[in-house]
């Protein structure tokens, strides 16, 4: 392969996240409605009939399916699907930072408008429950954070033989930020709180 051609596939190159191809890639929609002349956040409560996370607090989404545009897409066709409403309640749909988690997941967090003069009719197979938080109560309460920390264990083959080192190399260590917020009953954690967290400092 000559010079001329390696430059030009350089030049054309658009950066991503290395090895995106490899990881799950996923959209949800931090929902903002109107209610008693107030913005409030809305959340799930996932249906213990689910196989990941039953019974947790979430945002609307899933993953992003070939058959969609984007990941704003996929956030509106999860939304619209897991609450039971129509594409044209949901509005003002922008993109928030996207998360790069430690177990192989991209998640591309937006946030959008439902006008909430439709009844909501949220489908059983994955949703137990909706309830709604006022937008004011996360701006006056920081998260608590605790700390998860990941280790590294190679797997039984591994060649130690070929790293300086060898079984005594000195692995790079990890940690995860697990973010909670508690609201009367209700105990929002995990990617849910901290892409809410993420939104209120934005706005803040």
């Amino acid at each position: 392969m000559d010079l001329e051609r390696i430059m030009n596939k350089i030049k054309r190159h658009t950066p991503t996240v290395l090895g995106h191809e490899h990881f799950t890639k996923s959209a949800v929609l931090l929902p903002l409605v109107q209610k008693d002349d107030e913005l409030h956040v809305l959340f799930e409560v996932r249906s213990e009939n689910m196989r990941r996370q039953p019974g947790e607090i979430c945002f609307p989404g899933g993953r992003i399916e070939a058959q969609d545009e984007d990941a704003r897409a996929a956030a509106i066709r999860e939304t619209t699907e897991e609450l039971g409403i129509s594409e044209k309640k949901i509005s003002d749909v922008h993109p928030l930072d996207y998360l790069v988690t430690a177990f192989g997941m991209i998640v591309y967090s937006h946030a959008g408008l439902i006008i909430t003069d439709e009844q909501f009719d949220p489908n059983p197979f994955e949703v137990e429950e909706i309830f709604t938080v006022p937008l004011s109560f996360f701006l006056k309460t920081k998260p608590e954070i605790y700390h998860v920390n990941l280790n590294v264990q190679p797997e039984e083959k591994f060649p130690f033989e070929r790293i300086p080192g060898g079984e005594n190399y000195d692995w790079r260590t990890s940690q995860i930020d697990e973010y909670f917020y508690h609201y009367n009953d209700k105990v929002i954690w995990g990617l849910t709180a901290r892409i809410l967290s993420h939104f209120v400092e934005m706005i803040r």
